[in-house]
């Protein structure tokens, strides 16, 4: 068997495929263990699922607290149902105020026209992902390392992984929806150069038959579905 070790971008794949669907309360391990990775390879044993994120902003949300609760009962949720298998990485945001190019229809950005704005950014996810993938490889706690993003920053990782740990394999999955949907989204190049093998899209199907069940048990009270979601 494969030890296999999946790392989750939760910003990425909920901005870049769940956002807009009814598919947000994602049950992860059915999703990426069952559906996505044991079709592709039968050999695989998933040792851990990594899901990496930051918690929301209130004040910043579409749905203020009610969006900072949604995300605590989803947490929740996976951590409970799969106990140890299922791991939780928070980052954080930072809110700076700046100064940035006002945007002009037809006029490229120039520092003669600039606006004040709200900088937001979140922190670490991404270093987070490339550590601990980079880490376990290197330790031989994977065999397998299977990637959830579309975001180039991982490049790095992956390619110091190939030259470094040329024994272990390289999965990617892309939160992308079908090639004929995905408004303007595509493949990123640089991360698919550096993959054993790729998954280019997350079919809606596959969203809706790895659903968590409506309320979840836990320790305390039930982590139940948003009502918004």
């Amino acid at each position: 068997m494969k030890k296999t070790t999946i790392y989750i971008d939760g910003y990425n794949l909920y901005y870049s495929r769940l956002k807009g669907t009814p598919y947000k309360w994602l049950d992860i391990v059915a999703l990426f263990r069952d559906r996505i990775l044991f079709p592709q390879d039968p050999t695989a044993e998933v040792v851990c699922i990594k899901y990496f994120t930051a918690p929301v902003k209130a004040s910043y949300a579409q749905h203020g607290e009610a969006s900072n609760h949604a995300q605590t009962q989803y947490l929740r949720a996976l951590e409970s149902k799969y106990g140890g298998l299922v791991q939780v990485i928070k980052g954080f945001h930072i809110f700076e105020p700046t100064r940035l190019p006002t945007h002009q229809p037809g006029v490229d950005p120039n520092k003669s026209s600039v606006s004040p704005v709200w900088m937001i950014e979140e922190k670490q996810t991404d270093v987070n992902i490339a550590l601990h993938a980079y880490r376990d490889a290197v330790r031989g706690d994977a065999d397998q390392v299977v990637i959830c993003s579309n975001d180039s920053d991982m490049e790095p990782a992956m390619r110091m992984i190939r030259e470094d740990v040329p024994g272990v394999a390289i999965g990617l999955v892309m939160p992308l929806r079908d090639t004929s949907s995905m408004a303007g989204k595509v493949p990123n190049k640089r991360l698919t150069k550096q993959a054993h093998w790729v998954r280019h899209h997350i079919r809606d199907d596959e969203l809706a038959l790895s659903q968590l069940p409506q309320n979840v048990p836990t320790k305390k009270k039930p982590a139940c579905k948003p009502v918004h979601w």
